[in-house]
């Protein structure tokens, strides 16, 4: 059983994990139209008609949102490898509770980082940009969140191991059988 949920948390946090790199380096974070073209914007570039811009303002809110994936991909990778390496060695307590903290951390790093791009985009895009809309790499960010926060108490509740299994005593005289 023990391991059953730590490996469902496990691989929840390996799908969380391809979901925020695939969410935090693609361009299409946001779709709208600029002079009357299909515009693609994503957190290092933005597309207009098929031809893609790095971001040339260097502007608060993409480099908080940036800085705040990138931790967020990272603490991910950190908890996917504690969870791993648990069931190389045997289920350890501690590496697997460690693990689903590192997914908590992602989780709530990415819903920071998305929040923010959230803001802004509602705030700023929304009234610039009549035409405009979240596009499917933002989406697979929020997943990614979901998924990471969902397998953060799955590793984290495992707190049973063979290790700390009291021992039955024996009574003297008597048999293991």
């Amino acid at each position: 059983m023990l391991y059953t949920l730590a490996g469902g948390g496990t691989l929840c946090g390996v799908a969380a994990l391809v979901l925020l790199i695939v969410s935090t380096a693609t361009d299409y974070w946001m779709q709208y139209r600029y002079s009357g073209n299909l515009a693609n914007q994503g957190l290092w570039r933005f597309c207009i008609n098929h031809k893609c811009h790095a971001h040339t303002l260097t502007v608060a809110f993409w480099d908080a949102t940036r800085a705040f994936m990138l931790l967020s991909v990272l603490s991910c990778f950190a908890g996917v490898v504690l969870g791993l390496s648990a069931f190389a060695n045997g289920t350890k307590n501690r590496r697997v509770r460690t693990g689903g903290i590192a997914l908590l951390l992602s989780g709530f790093l990415a819903l920071l980082a998305l929040a923010i791009y959230t803001g802004v985009t509602v705030n700023f895009f929304g009234k610039r940009y009549i035409d405009w809309r979240f596009s499917w790499s933002y989406i697979l960010g929020w997943i990614g969140i979901i998924l990471a926060l969902a397998a953060a108490p799955i590793c984290a509740s495992n707190t049973q191991t063979s290790e700390h299994t009291p021992a039955i005593p024996v009574a003297p005289g008597s048999t293991d059988c």
